[in-house]
């Protein structure tokens, strides 16, 4: 009968995110030579081959890939049975530890944690600011419990590691200068404005979803200024150096700006909530993730 070692498991499945050994070996706070050491450890307990040498990097064999594709199941019932026992010695009280991105903090983190204090007093919530794309990797690692993120940014659904639950469908506005000439129009289209210059970042996501949204109505945007900030975005677009699609989570809290929808084209962009699989089963998690639902299905 094998011997199966959890945390060296994890350091393999470290590596297989990570890339190298020492990339790993900063995620886990370990030196590289150590990582090596549990690593031919774990080869010699499996009697299998997991690395191999390709130039100065290292890669998994197909048997580690096996390995791993089982691990991901022993993991995942891990977290149900630490939620189970933290669910039975905790009752209702415990911490969670939310990621999110800028955006969704205080639209949709701060108002679910004033609700907590007052339905589950003894949950206890802390939360970190994270770039959209950053949080998948502290989730993996176990440095947050729940991340919120865009969809843009999500792992494919069938990453075993990762539960994800839909949020919010947030509807993507349109900022304007206060006197460009169809601040007040009537329904205003996507392609009015492709004449336009317009403000968005230079790579990532929100630039995608800038250009997609563009080119499903029919042009290529222009892009005259380039900003990942939203008040660098709206400050450029109150001065008149352009126009810019912003998210409805942001154009609510927007001034100086005149922010119209765009009941035609629609465009939209997903907020989910993703947990480690097997941890939602835990009270206190459950108990967050249906706050931020409640918040997020009051919006209009």
């Amino acid at each position: 009968m094998i011997e199966w070692d959890i945390k060296k498991l994890r350091i393999l499945r470290t590596l297989a995110e990570q890339g190298t050994v020492t990339a790993t070996a900063e995620a886990l706070h370990m030196t590289p030579s150590a990582v090596s050491q549990q690593l031919t450890n774990l080869a010699k307990m499996l009697g299998v081959p997991l690395l191999e040498a390709q130039g100065r990097r290292v890669r998994l064999t197909d048997a580690a890939h096996l390995v791993l594709r089982h691990a991901e199941a022993v993991f995942a019932q891990l977290e149900r049975a630490d939620a189970e026992l933290t669910g039975y010695l905790a009752g209702e009280a415990g911490e969670v530890r939310i990621g999110a991105f800028s955006t969704a903090v205080p639209v949709l983190v701060v108002p679910a944690v004033a609700a907590l204090r007052h339905s589950h007093p003894g949950v206890e919530v802390r939360v970190r600011e994270t770039e959209a794309a950053e949080s998948y990797e502290l989730l993996s690692a176990g440095v947050v419990d729940l991340a919120l993120s865009l969809a843009a940014h999500a792992p494919t659904a069938r990453d075993p590691r990762f539960t994800r639950r839909t949020l919010l469908e947030d509807p993507l506005d349109v900022a304007l200068p206060p006197d460009h000439p169809l601040a007040g129009a009537g329904e205003l289209r996507l392609a009015d404005l492709s004449g336009d210059p317009w403000i968005y970042g230079g790579s990532g996501p929100w630039s995608e979803i800038t250009r997609n949204a563009c080119e499903a109505a029919g042009f290529v945007p222009e892009q005259a200024h380039s900003a990942s900030g939203w008040t660098a975005i709206l400050a450029m677009v109150e001065a008149g150096m352009g126009v810019a699609l912003v998210p409805r989570m942001v154009a609510s809290r927007a001034a100086g700006v005149a922010v119209r929808d765009l009941p035609h084209d629609r465009p939209t962009r997903h907020v989910i909530a993703a947990l480690r699989r097997g941890s939602e089963s835990a009270p206190a998690v459950a108990h967050v993730l249906e706050a931020l639902r409640s918040v997020a299905a009051a919006r209009p």
